[in-house]
């Protein structure tokens, strides 16, 4: 997952059934066969002759194809390896071929693991030994394990691994996809922000959280404020909350029907995260899902969350940790210019509550003990320019926690709303914070998601109640495709000064795509200056917000 374990040449989901899911042994297993696949790294001349170009004359009935109607997508880009994932509709062997050249010229070939009825039929590939700072271009097929004679058409794409130092870097931030009831409404474009950040051609995108609304169904057709009709495509899984492993896996498969979505991930690298719509809106580890809410069977959290986690690892391009499969926190080094670190603000959290606690424990945990020691060193080791964390909650924005099962006063992120000394979750950010300063760790910027909209905030240390820190900037992407809300309430215990809001004050909460306050950021960096630019865009690519910073030396 980070840079410095080790993981394996490539790799295939084993999942459980739904009876499984839940069941520690189950569970072990499928982790186990996640992290142990392999694949097998061969000429175009070692496969059958149906992979080469001539692999449609030899198919006599398309039916006997196998299909591959969601696409392909990398992701987990780090130094020189990348993983490759696609999706097929029966058993079929992936097969990947990848070359400098766009002509496939001196292409290599890997035969790559099964997918199957119990991954879903998806399948990854972890591609090693790859030039850096050049892009790379793959097409993959899937054979079908009955009919060996029967290949799917190919599908196509490229990615760029950045590094090196000689080339500039960039990549797009932003979340929130598919929330609040609005899907994919073909007739206005569907996720018309992934064209808009196609065209910027970014190196590598990071998904902050809310891929999928797994609490959020999705119905035909809604009536917007104008009296005009908003249509969504429906699936069975979109017109229910999840709670199924199946359920969970229909939501991820939902927003892979959209064209831009799909022309986007062929042509830039995933960097994902989860948060709290993944599994159900505000979860935490342990949580029971109270009587208030009437949708639910299933009521157990750590029930729900190990389908949600299943499905989430199936449909990306995760590198799977062997030493912990379950692990998603990582870090992905591209070379003297910049290191991202991703964490994990679901899997270790206490429970939400009024977020006050004086001392650090479990009850105010939010990173947990594990994790910090991680990222305190993984910055430390970094010996990269720019130091990217990626949250999937911001620092200093209130955020509620409104569930019908919940007690007022309740939060859900890091900020508590009393403006005071940090307590509850904010003791981590103050130890973080701390460490960052008393270890002179340079050029460490924040981008993250969840709020649905934009914002730019500057921390300074001489307007906080905190103040052993360095000052650092913070930046809010999203939502991609969700209803828009906000702008929320600012805690100002770490002195934050806001810079730049997308929205307007008083504006109408839940607004829909089709009002265009759809958000995202671009971060470049000069590879000669060192200079990291950030901006913030709308959904048709408006520049909103833009700030140059130099970096520290």
């Amino acid at each position: 997952m980070s840079d410095d374990q080790s993981s394996p040449s490539s790799s295939s989901f084993s999942n459980t059934s739904h009876a499984d899911s839940a069941d520690g042994n189950g569970r072990r297993n499928f982790l186990r066969d996640t992290a142990l696949g392999t694949g097998a790294l061969l000429t175009v001349s070692t496969l059958a002759p149906a992979f080469a170009q001539q692999a449609p004359a030899i198919v006599t009935s398309e039916r006997l194809r196998p299909q591959v109607d969601s696409g392909a997508m990398s992701g987990d880009i780090t130094r020189d390896t990348a993983m490759l994932w696609s999706r097929t509709d029966r058993a079929a062997r992936m097969v990947v071929e990848y070359s400098v050249n766009e002509n496939f010229k001196d292409a290599l070939t890997i035969a790559g693991p099964a997918a199957l009825a119990r991954n879903d039929y998806t399948a990854r590939v972890d591609l090693r030994g790859l030039p850096v700072s050049q892009r790379l271009f793959y097409r993959v097929r899937f054979q079908d394990l009955q009919h060996e004679s029967a290949w799917s058409a190919p599908v196509t794409g490229s990615l760029i691994i950045p590094g090196g130092g000689e080339r500039d870097i960039s990549f797009a931030f932003s979340g929130d996809e598919a929330g609040q009831g609005w899907g994919i409404n073909e007739a206005w474009g569907g996720y018309r922000v992934y064209e808009t950040m196609r065209r910027f051609k970014p190196d590598f995108f990071i998904h902050s959280g809310d891929q999928i609304y797994a609490d959020g169904p999705i119905q035909a057709e809604v009536t917007l404020d104008d009296g005009s009709i908003w249509r969504n495509l429906v699936t069975p899984a979109k017109s229910k909350v999840a709670q199924t492993l199946d359920d969970y896996r229909g939501n991820f498969a939902y927003n892979l029907m959209d064209a831009n979505k799909k022309r986007f991930m062929a042509e830039v690298p995933f960097l994902v995260q989860w948060d709290d719509h993944e599994v159900r809106n505000n979860w935490y580890p342990g949580q029971v899902i109270g009587e208030a809410e009437k949708r639910y069977q299933e009521r157990e959290l750590n029930v729900l969350k190990q389908r949600a986690r299943q499905a989430m690892f199936e449909y990306n391009p995760f590198r799977i940790d062997v030493a912990d499969p379950e692990r998603i926190y990582r870090a992905f080094n591209y070379g003297p210019l910049l290191e991202v670190f991703m964490l994990d603000e679901r899997s270790y959290r206490g429970a939400n509550s009024p977020n006050r606690q004086s001392v650090q424990g479990q009850d105010a945990a939010f990173l947990g003990a594990a994790q910090m020691r991680w990222i305190k060193q993984a910055l430390l080791r970094s010996r990269s320019t720019w130091k990217v964390i990626a949250s999937d909650m911001p620092i200093s924005i209130v955020v509620p926690d409104l569930n019908p099962d919940v007690p007022q006063g309740t939060f859900e992120a890091w900020a508590n709303a009393d403006n005071g000394k940090p307590s509850g979750r904010e003791l981590e950010v103050a130890e973080l914070l701390r460490f960052i300063k008393r270890h002179n760790i340079k050029n460490v910027v924040w981008v993250t998601a969840d709020v649905h909209y934009a914002s730019a905030t500057y921390y300074m240390p001489e307007k906080a109640q905190f103040t052993d820190f360095k000052p650092f900037w913070e930046f809010v992407g999203g939502p991609l495709h969700a209803g828009t809300f906000g702008p929320g309430e600012i805690d100002r215990t770490f002195g934050p000064d806001v810079r730049y809001v997308s929205i307007p004050a008083d504006m109408k909460q839940n607004r829909s795509p089709a009002d265009l306050f759809q958000f995202f950021g671009i971060g470049k960096i000069d590879a000669k200056t060192k200079v990291m630019t950030v901006s913030l865009h709308n959904v048709d690519g408006k520049n909103l917000f833009t700030v140059d910073l130099p970096p520290e030396v």
